[in-house]
């Protein structure tokens, strides 16, 4: 008996679902995309489908960064060798980010969001992307997926599911 159903990028509203939901006027995804909707169905049955792509923009790009400051510095392995009781503090194979190159794939919301940051924490930013943007910052498009990865020390995938 719901009229407007919110939901994240991991929920499926199939037909069969959409079916039992018999006084639903509106679907909002939070997230990128609309793909976890079945559309066709939605469409057949007045249900309005929407999305909101910049809810999340941000706090992916910051997660991102925060995942590669952790595999730069082996942050990962050094906590699971706390958790069994060894303290092995070493910088042999650690990094700093500043002064490295990140290489984003698809520089949509999230990707140009991210080389904002990157570049705010000292790190160089490539991009590659099927469509020609402009880029933020001192960012640089790259003409192929293979230039990206010669030249990137470390690379995150922004693209549709699809």
């Amino acid at each position: 008996d719901v009229h407007v159903i919110g939901i994240r990028s991991k929920t499926k509203l199939t037909a069969r679902v959409l079916r039992e939901a018999k006084t639903l006027i509106v679907i909002g995804c939070f997230c990128i995309g609309t793909n976890q909707v079945d559309l066709k169905y939605a469409a057949q049955n007045g249900i309005a489908v929407f999305n909101s792509p910049f809810s999340n923009s941000r706090s992916v790009a910051e997660l991102v960064i925060s995942e590669i400051i952790a595999l730069a510095r082996q942050i990962c392995d050094r906590s699971m060798e706390l958790h069994k009781g060894t303290w092995n503090k070493v910088s042999n194979g650690c990094w700093e980010v500043r002064g490295k190159t990140l290489g984003i794939v698809g520089y949509g919301h999230i990707g140009n969001q991210l080389s904002v940051l990157a570049e705010a924490m000292g790190m160089s930013v490539i991009y590659y992307d099927v469509v020609n943007l402009m880029s933020m910052g001192t960012a640089r498009q790259v003409p192929t997926l293979g230039d990206l990865l010669k030249g990137a020390d470390f690379v995150t995938l922004h693209v549709p599911e699809l």
